[in-house]
């Protein structure tokens, strides 16, 4: 089990968890459903457990199942670190949230951490950070050199080596402290802190300990606001940290509709061209540069993301 997951406290039932995991992993997962159940009957107050539970019920065709052992999850951890009410939205049986809880994202990349790149990278065929900073260098009429760059939801670092040589300062910033622990070993930031990027710019994180607003002249985004629904946050704290005529480079997953964002199965946030646009010329950017393109595979199949290069107005 992952750690955030732990023991239920039960050495009964952590067996039989095991053994239910083994069940579903092996493409039975109503059998494992039925062994999960007969777990949490010793543990029922194991929050992760119903989680496991919603999990094997909704691959086994009960989705009205799933929902009730979510709405259990939620009863049981209100902070909601297995993104439940995600996954209920994505099911249905609950609005679409603005954004996906806090604890929810730290605790996934926290986790996810020590296999990152190599998951991500090797086994997903990850390019964004090779497509955005290609794209930056081919925008007409964008300096050579930046003299201080902002990379928000830096993860372990993949954006850093390929701007380092572009900019003087270079800073980055992330949610999940595992990940900004991997960015520090490339060796490439001036500066790593964590932040939250779907809080008011205040209490965000990305100006503590005296870092000025105003003070970079190219922010960047790889990979990240898929994991944020609404981006009016994040475009407040941008705004904030961009110097006259800043640069703003990022990706989005493409929601391909005529406006507004969506919730994918994922449990990712895919936005339309039309959504961002409108964001962006809200704060004063323009758009210079924008490709789409394959960011990714998911589940085999391609994921098909947004590229954009913006400069915000004198």
């Amino acid at each position: 089990m992952l750690p955030s997951q732990l023991s239920s406290g039960d050495v009964i039932a952590d067996r039989r968890a095991d053994y239910a995991k083994m069940l579903a992993e092996s493409g039975e997962p109503a059998s494992a459903a039925e062994l999960m159940e007969q777990a949490l009957e010793l543990a029922p107050s194991w929050a992760a457990g119903w989680f496991n539970l919603a999990t094997y019920r909704e691959k086994a065709g009960n989705a009205e199942g799933a929902v009730t052992a979510l709405n259990e999850v939620l009863a049981l951890d209100e902070g909601d670190v297995f993104g439940a009410r995600l996954k209920l939205a994505v099911l249905g049986a609950a609005e679409l949230p603005e954004q996906p809880p806090s604890r929810y994202v730290e605790r996934l990349f926290d986790d996810y951490a020590d296999r990152f790149e190599t998951s991500l990278v090797e086994k997903l065929g990850y390019s964004v950070p090779q497509k955005l900073s290609a794209l930056i260098a081919d925008t007409a009429c964008l300096p050579a050199r930046f003299r201080h760059a902002v990379d928000l939801g830096c993860g372990t670092g993949l954006f850093g080596p390929e701007i380092r040589a572009r900019v003087d300062r270079l800073e980055g910033f992330d949610l999940s402290k595992g990940m900004l622990a991997k960015a520090a070993e490339k060796g490439v930031y001036d500066h790593l802190g964590q932040a939250d990027l779907s809080l008011a710019p205040p209490l965000s994180g990305v100006f503590d300990g005296g870092l000025a607003p105003a003070r970079a002249d190219l922010i960047t985004a790889a990979d990240v606001l898929m994991y944020l629904g609404n981006l009016q946050g994040v475009m407040a704290i941008v705004a904030e940290l961009s110097a006259p005529e800043a640069l703003f480079a990022f990706s989005v997953e493409d929601a391909e509709e005529p406006e507004g964002y969506l919730l994918r199965d994922s449990l990712r946030f895919a936005h339309s061209e039309a959504y961002v646009r409108a964001l962006l010329a809200d704060h004063g950017f323009v758009v210079h540069n924008l490709v789409r393109s394959v960011i990714r595979m998911d589940g085999g199949k391609p994921v098909h993301g947004i590229l954009f290069v913006t400069r915000k107005s004198a």
